[in-house]
């Protein structure tokens, strides 16, 4: 809808300006500032409109260049920290796996002892009433 408004505005633009051109057909004298010369005046504002709108269609599109290649940076930027955090994530949950085993392993070492500690203490009482 934004997009038939702005060419609606522009042709409305455009038959104002022709009509104003159609209205001044005097010559006038027009100096650049090496030559003077005599032109119609719905020549030159017709020209001068028309130069008008090629520069700012120009900058408008140098504008959108310059967006379109940053955003081109900006999404190879995401993709890149992106894989990064995937890779980040794989390393962590390969990190937290590893340190459950490296836990458990810890745990049953610690355990040991106070196993063999126990299975001692009950061989002990057992031998005692043996004698």
């Amino acid at each position: 809808m934004k997009g038939q408004s702005m060419l609606i505005s522009a042709f409305a633009f455009a038959l104002v300006i022709a009509i104003f051109a159609v209205i001044n057909v005097d010559t006038v004298q027009v100096n650049f500032l090496f030559t003077k010369t005599s032109t119609p005046l719905i020549l030159v504002i017709l020209v001068s409109t028309l130069l008008g709108g090629v520069t700012v269609g120009l900058f408008g599109m140098i504008r959108i260049y310059r967006l379109q290649r940053q955003v081109k940076g900006l999404e190879k930027q995401l993709a890149t920290k992106e894989a990064d955090s995937a890779e980040e994530r794989t390393w962590e949950e390969a990190h937290v796996e590893n340190d459950g085993n490296t836990q458990l392993q810890s745990d049953d070492e610690a355990m040991q002892p106070l196993e063999d500690a126990t299975a001692d203490r009950r061989e002990d009482p057992a031998d005692d009433k043996k004698e």
